[in-house]
């Protein structure tokens, strides 16, 4: 992420900055994980991803992309269809597919790939272009989806 965007002086740009950073640690140690061939613990930090990612998603597909379409239709529905790849693989993880499927390991490894490209999609395009985009109260309103205070969607 490129410091000078003052994406971090942002609350709700910075959270996401965090997430997607433990997100990068626990793929790390995932692919670490599958270059082991210890497909159980492959199954675990995927897990993990999932539970960081379920949250983060929310409030950047109800709160950052809606305002964000306007200005970047296209970007942002490949935004939206790379959440639904990862997720999909994700989902193997958590109810019990992946350790029925051979094919599963390597597609995590490629969804993993996949999510380290789209988490630089975000960090050095959506987030500096996001800081001319929004305004106040939309701001405002990722912070109400990150807390569960916001009655959009409901």
């Amino acid at each position: 992420m490129s410091e000078y965007c003052w994406c971090t002086a942002t609350p709700a740009i910075e959270d996401l900055i965090r997430e997607h950073d433990e997100l990068v640690e626990l793929s790390a140690e995932a692919r670490a994980a599958y270059r082991r061939g210890d497909v159980d613990s492959l199954i675990d930090y995927c897990s993990r991803i999932s539970t960081v990612l379920g949250p983060h998603t929310v409030v950047e597909e109800r709160g950052l992309f809606p305002p964000m379409a306007a200005e970047f239709p296209e970007k942002i529905a490949i935004l939206r269809g790379e959440h639904r790849r990862i997720e999909a693989v994700l989902a193997g993880a958590t109810d019990g597919t992946a350790r029925t499927d051979p094919a599963w390991p390597a597609r995590a490894v490629e969804m993993l790939t996949l999510l380290r490209r789209h988490i630089v999609k975000e960090q050095e395009g959506l987030f500096p272009a996001a800081l001319g985009v929004l305004s106040n109260e939309q701001w405002d309103l990722l912070a109400d989806i990150r807390t569960g205070t916001s009655l959009i969607g409901t």
